[in-house]
């Protein structure tokens, strides 16, 4: 080699190492994930919030207090009963046709629905027309979010290398407690400024504000790429004409044991965040207060669910689970107590302490310890299957039951507080019943 070869050689190009997370496609795929499905949980959650301390006036106003608000918490419920549904057909045609396809029609489906509520006249105003239209909207919106996580989820996973899988994926579950962060905050400072109009029209700002928020979002979903498992697929021609039956012929048992053990995460989200806030209103708590707090234990969940992804990483999805699970039944009834002291000391240690610590122990690992139980064929299927029809029980209904089992205790909270320890115990025995997928290569 001349010296004047080896004078005008050029230092090599730095590459990031082959299982980063740090390179220009994987940025951008993680934020199209945790920004993407922080958008549709805006939306989504922001109907949980307006459940707890609005609908019940202005869509039920002619029940009582306490039946009202059963009747808007039912409206709830629907959202979630619908969230399977979409986890099957946007999982249908996410197998057959792609990820990325169904990201942006959920994406486009939540934000057509969220402004709708936000111009929906009272029931004052049309009568029993409204409610009926607050439920067709919120299974829109159901239909939207159970199509959504699981192509968020998947797009983060089958990018990752195998050693961040469990990290990776949990951008699109942080996209969660982030939706939950702007969700509260929009509607307390909504709240602070409209004051005594809040529940006459301020109520609707937040939901009006998703159009700009879904322009984003769409935006930044449009420039992912496809994930390389798919387009394999795609290449060999396998034919998946109906991963559904695929799913429950073949995998039933993976479907049966990832929704018991995805129940505990969403009856934390529950009991917390919905019932919960609903408890400490009616206990008297100051409600901008209480929705502060609300938006500072999602920031802490968030911090936690990074933490615990990355730690599932290491140690594997199983034992981190094991370990929120049985923190989640040590401190079931103390955190019961606090919810229930009509404080707001009482409300922010509960809602940290369950919201942030065992919810976001729980959130990290399950996003990939899910998806991991089923080969890529059905994966957005079989994920979304089992991850959206635990949040009907564990997140639909938990607000309606909780509800249910204080009337049948004469008030008392003993009964949830049981409820929420059984829930746990299932998780983790559901959790024990798998293998460990964090180190096994995806087929």
């Amino acid at each position: 080699m001349s010296n004047k070869t080896i004078g005008t050689a050029k230092t090599p190009p730095r590459h990031a190492p082959h299982d980063s997370l740090n390179t220009k496609d994987m940025r951008r795929i993680l934020a199209s994930s945790f920004v993407g499905s922080a958008i549709e949980y805006y939306d989504f959650i922001l109907y949980a919030t307006a459940a707890s301390i609005v609908f019940g006036k202005v869509f039920f106003s002619d029940l009582s207090p306490s039946f009202g608000l059963f009747a808007s918490f039912a409206t709830l419920a629907a959202g979630y009963v619908a969230r399977p549904l979409g986890g099957i057909v946007f999982g249908h045609f996410g197998d057959r046709i792609g990820r990325k396809k169904m990201l942006v029609l959920s994406m486009l489906m939540m934000g057509v629905a969220t402004t709708m509520i936000g111009l929906l006249p009272t029931t004052a105003q049309i009568g029993i027309l409204a409610p009926t239209a607050l439920v067709v909207l919120r299974v829109v919106q159901g239909i939207a979010v159970g199509g959504e996580w699981g192509g968020a989820a998947l797009m983060a996973l089958e990018h990752a290398p195998q050693s961040k899988r469990g990290f990776a994926t949990s951008f699109a579950n942080a996209g969660g407690p982030a939706g939950a962060i702007m969700a509260t905050l929009v509607v307390s400072a909504v709240s602070a400024a409209t004051g005594d109009q809040f529940l006459t029209w301020g109520w609707r700002i937040p939901f009006l504000l998703s159009a700009a928020l879904i322009a984003v979002g769409m935006v930044i979903r449009l420039k992912v790429a496809e994930t390389p498992m798919f387009n394999k697929l795609a290449e060999a021609s396998e034919k998946r004409k109906m991963p559904l039956l695929d799913v429950l012929r073949n995998h039933p048992r993976a479907v049966v044991l990832a929704l018991l053990a995805t129940v505990s995460f969403y009856c934390c989200q529950g009991l917390l965040t919905v019932w919960g806030v609903s408890i400490a209103v009616s206990n008297g708590v100051e409600r901008s207060g209480v929705l502060n707090w609300k938006a500072a234990g999602a920031v802490l969940t968030l911090v936690v669910t990074f933490w615990a992804a990355r730690m599932s990483d290491r140690v594997g999805r199983r034992r981190m689970l094991v370990f929120a699970g049985i923190i989640g039944i040590v401190l079931a009834y103390p955190l019961m107590a606090l919810l229930n002291n009509g404080t707001m000391w009482g409300f922010a240690v509960a809602i940290a302490v369950g919201n942030g610590l065992v919810q976001g122990l729980l959130y990290g690992p399950i996003g990939a310890f899910v998806a991991e139980q089923f080969p890529t064929h059905v994966r957005y299927t079989g994920a979304s299957l089992a991850y959206q029809g635990a949040s009907v029980v564990g997140a639909g209904f938990t607000p309606m039951i909780a509800s249910g089992l204080v009337i049948a205790a004469g008030g008392g909270f003993g009964l949830v507080a049981g409820f929420w320890m059984v829930v746990m115990a299932i998780g983790l025995v559901a959790v024990l019943l798998t293998r460990e997928s964090s180190k096994t290569s995806l087929s």
